[in-house]
């Protein structure tokens, strides 16, 4: 009853062929993998920048908060000059 054989799994594979086509599962392996490249470049991106836009892209903001209420915080967003 546990795992179950290549049988099994051959026959699963076989089904999903017979529905899908190769062709579709093709396109849909090479849509996986382009997914999956885009992802490990954006990780790879962040960490090489250090998350930090490039100087002189952003302007740099300052944020302040003033409390006005006991449940309102009203925040202001000015660029730092």
């Amino acid at each position: 009853m546990g795992s179950f054989s290549i049988w099994h799994w051959l026959i699963v594979l076989l089904v999903v062929i017979l529905i899908f086509g190769t062709k579709k599962l093709k396109n849909l392996g090479s849509d996986l993998g382009g997914a999956v490249k885009g992802f490990k470049d954006g990780v790879k991106g962040a960490q090489d920048s250090g998350d930090a836009p490039a100087p002189g892209s952003v302007p740099a903001q300052q944020v302040t908060t003033h409390k006005t209420d006991a449940q309102t915080v009203d925040v202001d967003a000015k660029t730092k000059s």
